[in-house]
């Protein structure tokens, strides 16, 4: 069993981290990687009157001097300006040799487990041809349960899911019940039975397959055109403004809507 977590960075510059399934006896050996990349546009903070980059500086009120990131450590206030410190030693030592590792405590069905709870997802993959990952997969999918299970990531401790996407083996950490909230609905309005066959008739009108390869973020692109427009020196253009009718009788909207569709 691997005994320490190690991190790499691989050649996209992502971190990779080497760590092992546990399951029963079993150990299985996997590196994880995560697979969800931020395509946002960056922009730099300027100062508007010359255009030179901010430079945040940590500062220390105390010594009245600027602070080198060796020399913080985190701290938690339990009274007034009162703080106990941790150090990343400590915060290791607190974990414990079986939350190093991906232990699994169980198998559920995927459809128990509501979207909401979806956090961050990794994939995880052997470097070397491994017989423990390939039955555990074939395991999986032969069961069509996935595997609850719980690590720690960081200095996070977290329960996660292990599922099959295709061959790919894909992890998910997942958000605590008390990290989920949802407040109270109020009392559902009546509505008629003709409303509810349109408001029925007009789903069914717009049922699609999901194919993730066809969204795009519109917003991100708007903003790649206009930098591009100011590049050559020509002024933003507005987006145009979609013309809604506000409808306020619910039938008649309904039913305007079954049209436009049909």
């Amino acid at each position: 069993m691997y005994k320490n977590i190690c991190l790499i960075n691989n050649n996209n510059g992502d971190t990779m981290k080497k760590t092992s399934i546990s399951f029963g006896l079993v150990n299985i050996p996997v590196e994880m990687n995560p697979i969800i990349k931020n395509n946002d546009i960056s922009f730099n903070q300027l100062h508007k009157k010359c255009l030179s980059r901010i430079r945040y500086v940590k500062f220390c009120p105390h010594c009245k001097k600027e602070v080198k990131k060796s020399d913080i450590i985190r701290g938690y206030e339990y009274k007034n300006d009162q703080y106990v410190t941790l150090t990343n030693e400590e915060f290791n030592e607190l974990k414990s040799e079986d939350e190093k590792t991906i232990e699994i405590v169980g198998f559920v069905s995927l459809s128990e487990i509501d979207p909401i709870y979806f956090d961050a997802s990794y994939i995880l993959k052997v470097s070397t041809k491994s017989k423990s990952f390939s039955l555990f997969k074939e395991a999986l999918k032969k069961t069509k349960r996935v595997a609850l299970a719980k690590t720690v990531i960081g200095t996070k401790f977290y329960y996660v899911i292990i599922r099959l996407m295709g061959e790919s083996l894909i992890m998910n950490t997942l958000y605590f019940e008390n990290e989920v909230v949802i407040p109270d609905e109020v009392s559902d309005a009546k509505f008629t039975k003709q409303e509810l066959d349109l408001a029925v008739q007009l789903i069914n009108s717009l049922k699609i397959k999901f194919k993730p390869e066809e969204y795009v973020d519109e917003y991100q692109e708007k903003v790649k055109k206009a930098l591009k427009q100011k590049e050559e020196g020509k002024a933003v253009k507005k987006s145009k403004v979609k013309n809604t009718k506000n409808i306020k009788d619910l039938m008649t909207a309904l039913e305007m809507s079954l049209k436009n569709v049909s």
